[in-house]
């Protein structure tokens, strides 16, 4: 139901739009800045994209007469410093484009330049346009993402915005949330479902950067790469959960595919197109595992392979909402379902484990052991020893099994029958299972029925001695 919703949402949304210019068809001339106005000669049709990087570039369009009565204004969006003029008229700069990196000073990433109403013409009229980009930092396929005339008064970008933003927050919520989880739980699911929240709210901060802070346009090539890199991440963490929850054998060959195709997104030209190519391919492989976990009749397969399809069929479909909107939507669509699921789940779990602690009361032969997977039962006769591990202690079990448990050393050994004794300060022995007690050198070593030898602490000797009622080593080596 919350998936479906979040469809709805996005279609209602589709009509947002940025601005709304009117296309024009450029010349490309040689150009010369004059107090009259600029000088232009050799001109001749645009052929392909405008690029002005590593140039200055001389532009000039006959433009349509004023559509209506409302305000108009050039529109420059794109890695480029600009300088504009409407009728002869200059209109303004945005940084000052040169033929070099010396004389440029770099712009912002979008500008605009209103058209004061005296200066229209019924025909006629008449843009130019100066553009420079030498500190770009890196290449771009398409550096001018438009150049042209539109309404002054652009349509707010508020509603679209305000929803991106709930969904950051949304994303930034999961993110604590399933970090808190993992602080408790310490479940591979709950730490990689944290990182793909806060990777994707981070990616939502950057993508709407250029909404909130009209930043120079050098700023750019390191958001794109930014956005690029945050992409991979989300894609990369995804197939990494849906490969551990669906798919487990697969998941090590998910990953590999994904680390070696991912990268490779970055020679596919345009920074839009290497985000929505890298998030599909993530898709893409988190589909496989879905689908893996649906043949395999896996609980929670079959709402989350619809939801990769809805996701993949957005992308394709509408791949500018993908990356303006409907990406974050989507994500915290999955996130926040999954963190109520695990909150509900882990309610559950701990009214298992009171419940089990309370049956454990009444079995003195067995050792209540508290671990991620639950409350698990041990016949003590079956602990061979228990080996200090941090907070966790690791219990030596026969039969070659060994088991974790959130305990303590210090309270362990108040607990267990008089067969046990601390003979080390991070070791505990069931002496019911020893074979010997040797000397190796300047140490001692105690050897049971199974498993590697235990370390002996010399303060701890006697009274393991005198505890085996044996006043000389069982056996001793030089």
């Amino acid at each position: 139901m919350w998936r479906w919703l979040t469809i709805a949402v996005l279609i209602a949304l589709g009509a947002a739009t940025s601005a709304q210019a009117q296309p024009l068809r450029w010349d490309v001339c040689r150009g010369v800045a004059t107090p009259a106005g600029p000088r232009l000669s050799d001109c001749r049709p645009l052929v392909g994209a405008i690029d002005p990087q590593g140039r200055e570039l001389w532009l000039r369009a006959a433009t349509p007469p004023r559509a209506s009565g409302d305000p108009r204004a050039v529109f420059a969006i794109g890695a480029a410093s600009s300088e504009v003029w409407f009728n002869g008229l200059r209109l303004g700069a945005n940084g000052q484009p040169g033929p070099t990196a010396q004389t440029e000073r770099p712009g912002r990433y979008q500008a605009d330049f209103p058209i004061p109403e005296a200066l229209w013409r019924p025909s006629g009229n008449e843009l130019v346009v100066r553009l420079s980009t030498h500190h770009a930092g890196l290449r771009f396929a398409t550096p001018i993402g438009w150049l042209g005339i539109g309404a002054a008064r652009q349509p707010s970008m508020l509603p679209l915005l305000a929803i991106t933003f709930v969904a950051a927050g949304a994303l930034a919520a999961a993110t604590f949330g399933f970090g808190a989880i993992y602080a408790m739980r310490r479940t591979g699911s709950s730490l990689t479902l944290a990182a793909l929240s806060a990777v994707a709210a981070l990616q939502a901060g950057a993508e709407n950067l250029r909404h909130l802070w009209r930043y120079d346009y050098p700023v750019h090539a390191y958001r794109m790469v930014g956005i690029w890199a945050l992409s991979l991440a989300f894609a990369f963490l995804l197939i990494s959960w849906a490969g551990s929850r669906f798919l487990p054998r697969r998941r090590a060959q998910l990953l590999a595919l994904a680390a070696a195709a991912l990268p490779l997104t970055w020679f596919i030209p345009g920074f839009d197109i290497k985000t929505g190519v890298a998030l599909l391919l993530g898709v893409v492989l988190a589909g496989v595992a879905a689908l893996g976990g649906v043949l395999a009749r896996r609980s929670g397969a079959r709402p989350t392979l619809a939801w990769l399809a809805v996701f993949l069929t957005m992308g394709v479909l509408q791949p500018v909402w993908l990356l303006d909107l409907s990406f974050f939507v989507l994500a915290a669509a999955l996130v926040l379902p999954l963190l109520i699921a695990e909150v509900v789940r882990l309610g559950r779990d701990d009214t298992a484990r009171e419940a089990a602690l309370t049956r454990a009361a009444s079995r003195p032969d067995r050792l209540t052991v508290a671990s991620a997977r639950g409350v698990q039962l041990v016949p003590i006769p079956d602990i061979l020893a228990i080996v200090g591990a941090d907070d966790y202690v690791e219990l030596r079990l026969t039969g070659d099994r060994t088991l974790l448990h959130a305990a303590r050393l210090d309270a362990l050994e108040t607990q267990l029958p008089p067969s046990f004794l601390r003979i080390h300060r991070s070791v505990i022995a069931n002496l019911a299972h020893v074979q010997r007690l040797e000397r190796d050198g300047s140490r001692w070593r105690l050897h049971l029925a199974e498993g590697p030898p235990l370390p002996v602490s010399r303060a701890r000797l006697a009274g393991l001695r005198d505890a085996l009622d044996e006043p000389a080593p069982l056996r001793a080596t030089a």
